[in-house]
């Protein structure tokens, strides 16, 4: 809905979808690269589609399915789109406690994302006991915090290369 439609109708604005991105790397059917270029190529679209600047990304709602193969990829892909920055965002999955959701996690993951700037929350990663030690940025482990948020992106990352990331924005800023 467009923005203006929604202020006519005195709908109540959780966020707006500012960017996205879409590819296909088409690199396995099943499995991502390892580097992560299909999700570093998304994001960058996103990013470039928004406007926005990589250092005005607070949080990253990730794939994340725990899977050794995935989270790697994207732990890449992360490092290679946000540079040093990466380290200052807060990333978590919410998959850790809805399950992969397949064909509705997008859109799920899209709704936490709208919710966690509407509420100035970021959710935890539920379960993340031991951390591997080579994906060293911030997991949100356990318990989600409480944290002003004016951008998030969400990315989707799914099977076969298919990948989408969105960029929402906080509408109270």
């Amino acid at each position: 809905e467009e923005r203006e439609h929604a202020i006519q109708r005195n709908a109540k604005i959780y966020a707006e979808i500012v960017g996205y991105g879409t590819n296909c790397d088409a690199y396995h059917i099943t499995a991502p690269s390892p580097n992560g270029e299909g999700g570093t190529a998304c994001m960058n679209l996103a990013l470039q589609d928004a406007s926005v600047s990589k250092d005005r990304i607070d949080y990253i709602n990730a794939h994340g399915t725990s899977t050794a193969l995935n989270d790697a990829g994207e732990t890449a892909a992360i490092k290679e789109v946000f540079g040093k920055h990466a380290y200052e965002l807060c990333v978590s999955s919410t998959k850790s406690m809805t399950g992969h959701l397949l064909g509705g996690a997008g859109g799920i993951e899209a709704v936490f994302s709208c919710l966690a700037l509407k509420d100035s929350f970021v959710p935890p990663t539920a379960n993340l006991k031991i951390p591997d030690p080579e994906l060293d940025l911030d997991y949100v482990p356990n318990e989600g915090r409480k944290k002003h948020l004016s951008y998030v992106l969400s990315n989707s990352l799914g099977f076969g290369g298919h990948n989408a990331c969105l960029i929402f924005k906080n509408q109270a800023d």
